[in-house]
């Protein structure tokens, strides 16, 4: 037996013995392939991380290779990070890879504008696989975006400035009219970015002016707080190009492609109780927690906010959030929301004309416009009058079947809807005999109800992608109530004639 077992254990030897050419690995004399000559990586803050991206390295000779070197070309003291076999470093040694096989490089920067180029805020580098003669190399290239930055202070003790929020505190600061390196920090200008971390409040009896054209980045679970007795004029006017040159923006604080259309990356725009002669004109808001929350209102018989010519998309929870609000909407369009485009919640008064209520949110239980007048609690309801939700040429339409939900538990709930589109399709007639949704009743007024899936769409050209001007087969075409059509649609083109609803007047696609 036991000579079986030897003869066993030297045939074992002898055929890892022939094997071992096979793992045998050559010095990389060049002659590598790459997935891309140059890696670009999107434009960033300076001083905050990119994403990772990636290149793919062939080797697609019949050999095993050893690259003597992969490196950086500006070695330690480049702002870029690789990351190639698992390990993260700026210089590799022997990086070994099999014949006919691939390996990823992963790439990283972190880089301020002072280290890129001062003509066209470029910073490069080079990937080096191998020396000397055989050596091959990948650019690597990104645009470093100065900005100016918000976010609290830190003190001595090691703690940073909070914000008081009823018995509780979180990562804020005020705005400062005299900051030693922003200078006002209550004039937003267009001269570059602003990049806020935490929430920026606007001080009691102070105005936070945004100015045309200017840019506000705001980073994960930040936002703006206009506090009690303070004001919030955002100044954007009608832009020509689709650059949106004149137009305000309020975004999260990742630039790269991939965050384009990503909901939840920051948190809101709060008035407080108590912010007072709020106006919004021509606003982007997009890919928010709730895009604009309004609690409670300033007491006066004016609304506590005025919204003109605004877009809000990509919200994780509501468009506009209002609780016991007073507030009015020209030309507001507001999609792809995880619960809401408009939700009008314990009581309030709005008035909304010409607007575009839409919800195109990937999982079809979402709804365009909510209305209740009560909050639960541990004792039992809570009721606010709804004094008014008045909706006038509007288009309210998604892909759920039911754009409108109507919660009421008080004595008043006064609402209107007046030449509206309205998608309301009851398959099991569960709404059957319920008032708060007969469309026969003065309450919809010269509405259209899209009843079936066929039927009254408002021709959007490109909802799921924000797109939603309508088209000639528009059930909105031209049914309006020109009465209320005394300003010009969103694009700034006047209405006349047999107006349409919405926020867009119709055009003829392509």
């Amino acid at each position: 037996m036991r000579h079986y077992l030897g003869l066993l254990f030297i045939a074992l030897i002898a055929s890892l013995t022939s094997c071992r050419s096979d793992f045998d690995f050559e010095t990389s004399t060049g002659g590598l392939e790459f997935s891309k000559d140059t890696v670009y990586l999107d434009t960033v803050f300076t001083n905050i991380g990119s994403s990772t991206y990636t290149l793919k390295v062939y080797n697609r000779s019949d050999k095993n290779i050893a690259i003597p070197s992969i490196r950086l070309n500006k070695g330690q003291s480049s702002k870029y990070r690789l990351m190639v076999d698992g390990i993260p470093g700026k210089e590799f040694s022997n990086i070994e890879m099999l014949a006919k096989d691939s390996m990823f490089v992963f790439i990283e920067v972190t880089s301020d504008v002072a280290s890129a180029n001062p003509t066209d805020f470029l910073y490069t580098d080079f990937i080096e696989f191998g020396t000397g003669v055989s050596q091959q190399k990948v650019e690597l290239v990104t645009l470093i975006q100065d900005a100016y930055f918000l976010y609290p202070k830190k003190f001595s003790n090691g703690t940073t400035e909070t914000l008081p929020i009823g018995d509780d505190e979180i990562y804020g600061f005020f705005l400062d009219e005299t900051d030693p390196i922003n200078g006002n920090e209550l004039i937003w200008n267009n001269t570059k970015p602003y990049v806020v971390y935490g929430y920026a409040a606007v001080p009691s009896s102070k105005t936070l002016t945004v100015e045309a054209g200017a840019r506000i980045h705001f980073h994960a679970e930040s936002g703006l707080i206009v506090a009690n007795n303070a004001s919030l004029h955002v100044e954007g006017s009608a832009s020509t190009t689709e650059a949106l040159e004149n137009e305000v923006i309020f975004e999260g604080d990742r630039l790269e492609p991939l965050y384009t259309d990503v909901p939840g990356q920051w948190g809101t725009i709060w008035l407080t109780q108590g912010s007072t002669n709020n106006s919004i004109k021509n606003l982007t808001l997009k890919n928010g927690t709730v895009g604009l929350l309004v609690t409670g209102n300033d007491g006066s018989t004016t609304p506590t906010v005025s919204i003109e010519n605004t877009q809000i998309y990509n919200c994780s929870n509501v468009g506009i959030l209002a609780r016991t609000g007073n507030l009015t909407g020209k030309n507001v369009v507001i999609n792809n929301c995880g619960e809401s485009a408009f939700a009008g919640s314990f009581g309030g008064s709005y008035e909304f004309t010409h607007c575009t209520f839409a919800n195109y949110w990937p999982i079809p239980n979402q709804t365009c416009i909510i209305l209740d007048d009560y909050i639960e609690t541990s004792t039992g309801d809570i009721i606010e009058e709804l004094v008014k939700a008045d909706f006038i040429n509007c288009i309210v339409y998604g892909s759920s079947n039911l754009g409108i939900s109507h919660k009421k538990k008080g004595s008043i709930f006064n609402f209107k809807y007046t030449n509206c589109l309205i998608k309301f399709i009851d398959t099991n007639n569960q709404f059957a005999g319920n008032e708060q949704y007969n469309f026969s009743s003065t309450r919809f007024e010269n509405c259209i109800r899209a009843s079936n899936s066929t039927q009254n769409k408002p021709d959007f050209l490109a909802p799921t992608e924000n797109k939603l001007i309508i088209g000639s087969d528009s059930a909105s075409k031209g049914t309006a109530n020109n009465t209320f059509s005394t300003f010009n649609d969103i694009l700034n083109n006047p209405r006349t004639g047999l107006t349409d609803m919405g926020a867009y007047n119709f055009v003829i696609f392509d």
